[in-house]
């Protein structure tokens, strides 16, 4: 007993539940990025939407869109980290089902589509902006200010929607800007040596301390 508090044994068999709803709060964004994905006309929207016939089958544009919104949403600017919280990230798991993209899936997804990407991640804003939706996390993205009390009749006029509007645009443009920078600046993947190598070297520099 050393008198703190233990966690528990890594290598130790434990029953999680079962589903991944269990792990998702309630009032997540997740819950209305997924509605609202569902419901869009896909197609229409200008993504391409047919399987390959040989080949490895692709991912949903559905899949992929959801990941961008939730990225956008939570700053997340490039296409490394959006591949790595598809693989660590429990709310990103419940989205897309598990799927886990890798990252140059999910930058060539993006020079695809860059123009529907835009088009989708601002109506996603303003759809949440009229409903009353998300609105912390929107304000955090766009730097728009809300008043505690708003008669959306007197408040809301035609020069002010169309400067929220502009906004929206703006953020949502510096956002796939970014994305494009780190992608370009991102270094190839190295495959040369496994996680397992780079924890052995580890600790051995780490005993060679002590």
């Amino acid at each position: 007993m050393s008198g703190f508090i233990e966690g528990e044994d890594r290598n130790q068999a434990t029953l999680f539940p079962d589903r991944l709803d269990d792990y998702v709060a309630e009032d997540s964004a997740v819950g209305v990025i997924d509605v609202f994905i569902e419901e869009l006309d896909i197609p229409g929207l200008g993504f391409k939407t047919e399987a390959s016939d040989t080949g490895r089958p692709g991912y949903q544009p559905s899949t992929m869109l959801k990941i961008y919104v939730y990225g956008y949403l939570n700053r997340v600017q490039s296409s490394g980290r959006l591949e790595r919280e598809a693989q660590r990230n429990v709310e990103m798991m419940w989205l897309v089902g598990r799927l886990a993209p890798d990252f140059k899936t999910i930058s060539d997804f993006r020079k695809d589509n860059g123009e529907a990407i835009r088009l989708v991640c601002r109506e996603f804003v303003m759809l949440c902006k009229q409903l009353n939706l998300l609105t912390k996390a929107l304000v955090a993205i766009d730097g728009s200010k809300f008043k505690a009390v708003n008669n959306r009749d007197r408040n809301v006029t035609r020069a002010k929607m169309k400067r929220r509007l502009a906004e929206v645009e703006a953020s949502i443009d510096r956002y796939l800007d970014q994305l494009a920078s780190a992608d370009q600046a991102a270094p190839a993947e190295d495959n040369t040596q496994r996680l397992e190598d780079k924890v052995a070297a580890l600790k051995e520099q780490m005993a060679v301390k002590v």
